[in-house]
């Protein structure tokens, strides 16, 4: 009997849950029983398996409105200065 890791089995319970093939098709293309996917499934939550994607991604999206956030207030600063700049006629110089 083949003992499968922790790993495989989520991922068989993940591919059983989201591609829309039945559980004898997706067993059958794992070389696994029907019952043991079955199994599997009823040990393996569907929320344990989304979460950590899901975290992943509330923390992607935290990253990126804090970047957006900044950029926003460079661009401000930019159009001040050069709105300034002008209304004084000098040139304004960007150092790399």
């Amino acid at each position: 009997m083949i003992k499968h890791g922790e790993e495989f089995k989520q991922e068989a319970v993940r591919i059983a849950l989201t591609r829309g093939l039945s559980r004898e098709r997706v067993a059958s293309d794992l070389g696994v029983g029907k019952s043991t996917l079955n199994k599997w499934v009823s040990h393996y939550r569907p929320s344990d398996l989304v979460a950590a994607p899901q975290a992943d991604l509330a923390r992607e999206n935290e990253r990126l409105r804090l970047e957006n956030r900044v950029l926003r207030e460079e661009r401000e600063i930019v159009k001040r200065r050069l709105s300034s700049s002008r209304a004084k006629g000098r040139e304004v110089r960007f150092r790399a």
